[in-house]
């Protein structure tokens, strides 16, 4: 029966100086240190380090680019977990050079067969290891899957999984804006008519490349890219999917006519509906759509959406308190816009009737956020010759309503 790390004491010599695991890959590098390679390639590639985590010693482009197989070393860690009835660890994969990438992406420039055989060996290597999608990188490949994804044939797709697959530097997702739009037209299509996969796939390239885009771009938006976003939200395809769409929208709608396209294109709605089905357990997710209404309700027509919503100041104001502190600020903060710019006689009978002004009476007596109870004050003064003397407030809370 195999045994687990905690089942059984590992030699200390065969843990990872990094994570403090067994070490599957052991590689060496140029100051002498022996580590697991996904660690390393991690430490070096995606955390962006040239130094040594042990000795600290600055290390060289070639000696990052090189990485030496411990071979000696993981034959003995092979042999202890057969002797100890351990898990066996695999013998690992070569990392793929960038010559023999270049090679591979030539080949691929002569017909249609040499082209889905390259795309599907791409896949392979991106999955290998962190050096292989360096390597990847390195040759040429994104401007080569971007080429694809922009003939908008079915082998986009295959492009697609490879390029969520890489770790994408800022460089590469600029160039998602190069030309005429054809990368962009070719991810609505995918969002359009992808399955759930490919569509989750491509809403968080999306958001990478939003994230790095000049405001040029953010500004120049197409109204069908909020179409495709709200789709995505409302199919709730993944939670991946969702929390990217909404993260793109925090990108997009600080810009004031995007937020105009978003709500025309049901954003409101959609993202309250959201809120209904999200729990307190899903803070971030609650987060990330109170920040997206806020947004949405800088802008009139925002405001009106969430207020022709039959419950969407119920459930705005329900999530005070019940979340987050960034949760709480982000509601109150929607309740201040809808008091200050939207509010009338209908709309404030509406917010004592949900519970609204209690709610907000509540956050007076407990220990929330300075702004945040500033605001409350602000809202509650506004509209005190409406609400002070109501019969709907406790009279429990009454005492904390500002004079």
């Amino acid at each position: 029966m195999e045994q687990s790390s905690d089942e059984i004491e590992i030699p200390c010599y065969f843990l990872c100086p990094i994570s403090m695991q067994l070490m599957k890959d052991p590689v060496t590098i140029s100051t002498g240190i022996t580590y697991d390679r996904e660690n390393i390639e991690k430490w070096l590639f995606s955390c962006k380090n040239a130094t040594c985590p042990v000795t600290k010693q600055q290390l060289l482009i070639t000696d990052v680019d090189h990485l030496t197989p411990n071979h000696t070393l993981r034959r003995l860690i092979q042999a202890w977990c057969t002797l100890n009835s351990f898990e066996r660890i695999p013998t690992p994969k070569p990392s793929v050079e960038k010559s023999q990438i270049i090679k591979l992406l030539n080949e691929a420039q002569n017909s249609s067969t040499s082209q889905i055989t390259c795309l599907r060996r791409l896949r392979s290597i991106a999955h290998r290891n962190e050096s292989s999608r360096s390597h990847l990188q390195a040759a040429g490949a994104v401007d080569f899957l971007l080429s694809v994804v922009r003939k908008n044939e079915d082998s986009s797709y295959e492009a697609l999984t490879i390029l969520q697959v890489m770790d994408l530097s800022d460089s590469d997702l600029k160039s998602f804006f190069r030309g005429n739009g054809e990368v962009l037209n070719s991810f609505m299509e995918v969002l359009e008519n992808g399955n759930f996969q490919d569509r989750a796939r491509a809403i968080m390239l999306l958001k990478s490349a939003f994230k790095v885009a000049d405001p040029a771009h953010l500004i120049g938006s197409e109204p069908e890219l909020f179409k495709q976003i709200v789709h995505i939200l409302r199919d709730k395809i993944s939670q991946q999917a969702t929390k990217a769409a909404l993260k793109l929208l925090m990108e997009l709608c600080p810009w004031g006519r995007n937020r105009i396209k978003a709500v025309e294109n049901g954003a409101v709605f959609v993202l309250i509906e959201l809120l209904l089905d999200q729990t307190s357990a899903d803070r971030r997710a609650c987060e990330l759509i109170l920040t997206v209404l806020d947004l949405l309700c800088g802008c009139a027509d925002g405001r009106a959406e969430l207020l022709r919503h039959g419950a969407g100041l119920a459930v705005v104001s329900k999530k005070i308190l019940r979340v987050s502190h960034a949760a709480s600020e982000r509601a109150v903060r929607i309740l201040c816009s809808i008091s200050k710019h939207s509010s009338n006689s209908k709309v404030l009978q509406e917010m004592l009737h949900f519970g609204v002004v209690t709610k907000l009476c509540f956050v007076m007596q407990v220990d929330a956020g300075k702004r945040t109870r500033e605001r409350v004050k602000e809202i509650l003064r506004l509209n005190s010759r409406v609400w002070k003397d109501s019969s709907c407030i406790p009279s429990h809370l009454l005492s904390s309503y500002p004079s």
